[in-house]
């Protein structure tokens, strides 16, 4: 067989939870793909990569650029249609790479405007979408990708076609593909609706197994050092697996799913409070391809808690604030209500049902499946490597870093029908000034405790993040409360979002442009009017109208932008009294939901004592924040103007780093300023730092009681800066409230 420098998918340690889901969507990728996430660094990109060389090769239409099946050609094909005895060639399978910045033409392809509109040619360049028809579509940090474009491509995994309209010009093809995609909890959660497209999600996180680490850097460099022959040592395993998948793919479509076993994906469905149907349809394709992969010929109890532990975690989320996975108690004790509703049901799968390699609970190719027998040294593609003794079974990551090439970009995986294809802890410690630390090595930034509890991230051991561990608090808001929402003055042209005003490339059209580049949407009236005084010059008597390319205008479009929401927070004894401080928590964590939703970024910091830190640097993870806003102590005195100076470096840095995100600060203060020499004084220069920066603020006033100093309304003065009332912030406003420019 061909040998590749891709990092083998059998040399992969451990991970079998994210193994076993990727290969059940090889099986069916009418699941609906798999959502690997974890911290940085545990080989999420490396195995996703590893899976295109598994997919059986099929055969295509020669030379259509669109993939289709010579046996059941796409009728819409834009390159068709295809006669009966068309030519055909047989290609593997082929890994599309989707990058975070593509813009909407790349990924749906692009219409030769000038051709459409002066020649009347539909002239269609495929996109990404249509390279990945019947292969692998890969998006790493699908959480930063736009929303827009996840709209364009989990509706197209949802339908099985890419519809592209453009100013009256339409052109449909099939894009049937697996679709994986990965992120990192620490930059921010994908929309519910949209974490609910896709079929799987697993949770992967590094073994703390010095052992196991040992092993993973061995192969690493083994795999730098020698690519193609650590492929070539690897290949046997990795042609295991492959005939194993196509195996499962001729098998599924005779895998019976019995109404016991419907009856238990329903109950457990119901038990986790699931929205709508795909959660039960999903955990029904899923138990189906589990048992096929076991070799099965109906689903049993095994195969349906196996689907629910991977199709349901992220379904049973209910706000930014609740922590990922599954109660696997509450799982077990669904499946034995409807056991015990059903007791003599004769479909209902016993122990004497279990497949001969059901050892393995992960479903993981351990020990020799239906296909034959195991990889290297007899155990399984997993039971022990060419490198030596393989310590897997309790799950590892593989470093992503100096990974092996890419595979080269090639057609086909895969066809319609029986193939699977639709059709259509607690007490952190604290340093000298009572400050909270943040350990990266013992939690993540998204608030779970990433500590193994027993060693590594297995897929059946305890430790498994999905299964309800030990987390860290969080502070929740209080029901009922909404935030006011605040805006940035002007017109931006940031990321495109749900808060501010801004130029994007999605919206109303509120006027034309000379496009820069390749023509965005384009605006006909306004290339109308710019050819028009042209033509007699161009000898046009009669006739369609003639145009050139600088003719050709682009619709400027205004929309809604995302920005960087900045908390600054007085976190002094002042601040603690008659528990104020639980209120202000209320009102940060309703402004930190409104934040999610519209798509910002959001960064904490917070000033007490002698000083100002930054709890939680940019990130989109609002659960983050939350947990940052939980762990916050209060005491001190009120380092006013170390604060404000914090502020106005975190946006420097920021606006570096993303220089079209506009930035909103919020203070959350009373006023107050106590600690170091002349401290009003200094806070007033802080001040003036602070709007010099140009970023938009507004003063939260916490001050309460009948005795009040207005420090808090001084301080909004000197920033040109609105105030508005704690208790005013968190009832629903008619109208948005837009801040003045700063001066």
């Amino acid at each position: 067989m061909t040998v590749t420098t891709t990092y083998p998918f059998s040399a992969v340690l451990g991970m079998a939870d994210m193994r076993l889901a990727l290969l059940l969507n090889a099986v069916s990728p009418a699941i609906g793909g798999v959502l690997v996430r974890g911290e940085k660094g545990t080989a999420k990109s490396t195995a996703v990569r590893a899976l295109a060389a598994l997919l059986p090769p099929v055969r295509r239409v020669a030379g259509c650029r669109f993939g289709c099946d010579p046996a059941e050609p796409d009728p819409a094909c834009p390159d068709g249609p295809h006669p009966a005895d068309v030519a055909a060639e047989t290609r593997p399978a082929r890994l599309v790479e989707l990058p975070v910045g593509a813009a909407e033409d790349r990924v749906v392809g692009a219409l030769d405007l000038e051709k459409a509109i002066g020649e009347g040619v539909r002239a269609f360049e495929p996109g990404l979408l249509a390279a990945a028809h019947r292969g692998v579509l890969y998006v790493d940090e699908v959480n930063l990708l736009h929303d827009h474009l996840v709209d364009l491509l989990l509706d197209a995994a949802a339908m099985g076609r890419s519809h592209v309209e453009r100013e009256g010009v339409s052109v449909s093809h099939a894009a049937r593909f697996l679709l994986v995609g990965t992120m990192n909890p620490e930059e921010g959660e994908l929309r519910p609706q949209l974490l609910d497209r896709f079929g799987l999600t697993v949770e992967v996180g590094a073994s703390r197994d010095p052992e196991i680490r040992v092993e993973v850097v061995r192969r690493r460099l083994a795999a730098d050092a020698d690519p193609v022959g650590f492929a070539a040592r690897w290949a046997d395993a990795d042609a295991e697996i492959a005939d194993q998948v196509a195996a499962a793919r001729r098998r599924l479509p005779g895998v019976r799913l019995p109404d016991a076993a419907l009856r238990q994906i329903a109950e457990v469905c119901a038990a986790f409070d699931v929205d709508g149907m795909r959660a039960d349809i999903v955990t029904a394709r899923t138990a189906l391809a589990h048992a096929a992969w076991h070799g099965r010929d109906r689903v049993t109890i095994d195969d349906v808690r196996v689907a629910a532990r991977l199709a349901l975690p992220h379904r049973r989320r209910r706000d930014p604030f609740d922590t990922p996975g599954l109660d696997e108690k509450r799982l077990d004790e669904a499946l034995q209500r409807a056991q015990d509703a059903h007791p003599d049901d004769p479909d209902d799968a016993g122990p004497d049902d279990r497949g001969p390699d059901d050892t393995d609970p992960d479903g993981g190719p351990q020990g020799g499946g239906p296909a034959g027998g195991g990889g290297p040294n007899g155990g399984g593609p997993q039971g022990g490597g060419p490198q030596g003794g393989d310590r897997s079974g309790d799950g590892v990551d593989q470093g992503e870093s100096g990974s092996a090439e890419h595979p080269t970009a090639r057609d086909g995986a895969g066809s319609d029908g029986p193939d699977g294809w639709p059709q259509r802890q607690p007490g952190d410690r604290g340093d000298d000034d009572g400050w909270p630390q943040h350990q990266q090595a013992d939690r993540g930034d998204d608030g779970r405790d990433s500590r193994p509890r027993g060693g590594g991230h297995s897929a059946t051991g305890a430790d498994d993040p999905t299964r309800g561990g030990e987390s860290q608090p969080l502070a929740v808001p209080r029901g009922g409360l909404k935030a006011r929402v605040l805006t940035a003055p002007g017109l931006g042209d940031g990321v495109p979002g749900r808060r501010s005003r801004a130029r994007t490339g999605r919206g109303r059209t509120t006027g034309a442009r000379v496009p820069a580049g390749r023509v965005g949407a384009l605006h006909l009236p306004a290339t109308v009017r710019a050819a028009a005084p042209h033509q007699a010059a161009r000898g046009r008597l009669t006739g369609p109208l003639r145009l050139r390319r600088d003719d050709l205008r682009e619709a400027v479009r205004e929309g809604r932008e995302g920005n960087l929401v900045l908390f600054v927070v007085d976190a002094s004894g002042s601040m603690g009294a008659r528990q104020r401080m639980a209120t202000v928590k209320d009102a940060v964590l309703a402004l930190l939901t409104d934040a999610y939703q519209r798509r910002d970024k959001v960064a904490v910091i917070a000033f007490r004592g002698a000083g100002a830190r930054t709890l939680l640097p940019a990130t989109s993870s609002v659960l983050a924040a939350s947990t940052r806003l939980a762990e916050l102590p209060t005491g001190g005195r009120t380092p006013l103007a170390e604060g404000l100076l914090a502020a106005a470096d975190l946006l420097r840095v920021e606006r570096l780093r993303d220089p079209k995100r506009r930035p909103l600060v919020l203070i959350v203060t009373d006023g107050r300023a106590t600690a170091g020499t002349r401290p009003l004084d200094r806070a007033a220069a802080a001040a003036a730092v602070l709007a010099a920066t140009g970023a938009p603020c507004v003063v939260v006033d916490c001050e309460t009681g009948p005795v009040r100093l207005h420090l808090a309304a001084r301080l909004a003065t000197q920033l040109s800066a609105p105030r508005t009332p704690l208790e005013a912030l968190t009832h629903p406003a008619p109208r948005d409230l837009a801040l003045p420019v700063a001066a």
